[in-house]
């Protein structure tokens, strides 16, 4: 059957690209802060995709089950789908610095970790047919924080549905990067759930890359061997070339050291041992792409960090997505931080397709 996707804390839509791109319609779109969603527009505008047909929410999810207005027209919305005989879907990573290990750790009694259960209370009042939902590992690395989630588990099971989570990892889906994620996806009315759902949908074995002789930092600019285990299309230097980064429309898109050129020259291609200014290596892949306060990462061979265009490369994005010139930089890098690699994007919107 077809179906209908409904994105929520969509950011700059690389989750919703990915679900597009394997036969989904995006349908209704949510985002709460203004520039990421006027990029999201802007980028499929560039990609020549439609409008979703019921628009977009420019506001909090939580409009959608307390205004009066807001909730009434998603209602119409979900029935005309099913009036259509069209699945309802809901796709959705809400923002994770509350649960993040690197965060504050507020849990769900921090103002983003709210969202979360927001997010789930939508699921059990609207009741769609399937639904995902994406965070940060840190939801299962304390007590509180997995106390929280199972809480929420212990709901969508009552309320008949099937369910499957698995801490996957972006570099599985062919990404060039160490990205940790927990996906938790359900289907309604107890559907069976196959207990080896995951890994046939992954294009690589963790555990094997893992084993792999990865190169070893060297001194910055100093050309590295790539050894012949290695496979190519997981490192920076592939997605680079295959991206065409120095003609991007974001590849000046950079942020400009203040200070002179020795502290960039002074670290190893690959060191990416330190909390800032991480160097990636040409050849292995990149650390998890989480950028703020104009904390990027440093170009292997380059001493400067890393363009948008690079960024986004690393994100596995196709070659064609781009980012409004207009937009700031520490706009650009916190959306394209906080999206789900393309790539992964599409590996989980073919599991969801194929067990529909």
């Amino acid at each position: 059957m077809k179906s209908d996707v409904f994105s929520f804390f969509s950011g700059l839509g690389f989750l919703d690209l990915g679900f597009e791109d394997e036969g989904f319609e995006i349908a209704y779109v949510n985002e709460f802060h203004p520039p990421f969603l006027e990029a999201y527009r802007y980028a499929r505008t560039k990609l020549g995709y439609k409008e979703p047909k019921y628009g977009y929410l420019s506001g909090s999810i939580e409009q959608l089950l307390h205004d009066k207005k807001t909730a009434g027209s998603f209602n119409r919305h979900l029935n005309e789908t099913r009036k259509k005989k069209r699945l309802v879907g809901f796709i959705g990573g809400p923002p994770c610095p509350d649960f993040s290990i690197a965060g504050k750790q507020k849990g769900a009694l921090g103002p983003n970790g709210r969202l979360s259960r927001t997010y789930i209370d939508l699921i059990l009042a609207k009741r769609p047919d399937w639904f995902l939902f994406e965070n940060v590992k840190g939801l299962w690395r304390t007590k509180k924080h997995r106390s929280f989630y199972d809480k929420q588990i212990h709901d969508l099971r009552e309320a008949d549905y099937s369910l499957s989570d698995r801490l996957t990892n972006a570099i599985c889906y062919g990404a060039a990067q160490d990205r940790d994620r927990i996906i938790l996806i359900g289907f309604r009315n107890g559907a069976k759930i196959p207990h080896n759902i995951w890994d046939k949908y992954f294009m690589f074995s963790q555990k094997v890359l893992k084993a792999l002789p990865w190169p070893k930092s060297i001194r910055f600019r100093k050309a590295p061997i790539l050894p012949p285990q290695i496979p190519q299309s997981l490192t920076v230097s592939f997605w680079f070339k295959k991206n065409k980064v120095e003609d991007h429309p974001n590849s000046s898109h950079c942020f400009t050291p203040r200070s002179g050129l020795a502290r960039f020259e002074s670290v190893f291609e690959g060191d990416d041992s330190k909390k800032s200014f991480k160097r990636l290596h040409r050849y292995r892949y990149s650390p998890t792409a989480a950028y703020g306060n104009n904390e990027v990462h440093l170009h292997p061979w380059l001493p400067r960090r890393i363009s948008a265009a690079e960024a986004l490369a690393i994100q596995s994005l196709p070659a064609e997505f781009e980012l409004p010139q207009k937009m700031t930089l520490s706009n650009m890098f916190k959306g394209i931080g906080n999206g789900v690699p393309y790539v992964m994007a599409r590996g989980l919107a073919k599991m969801i397709s194929d067990n529909l």
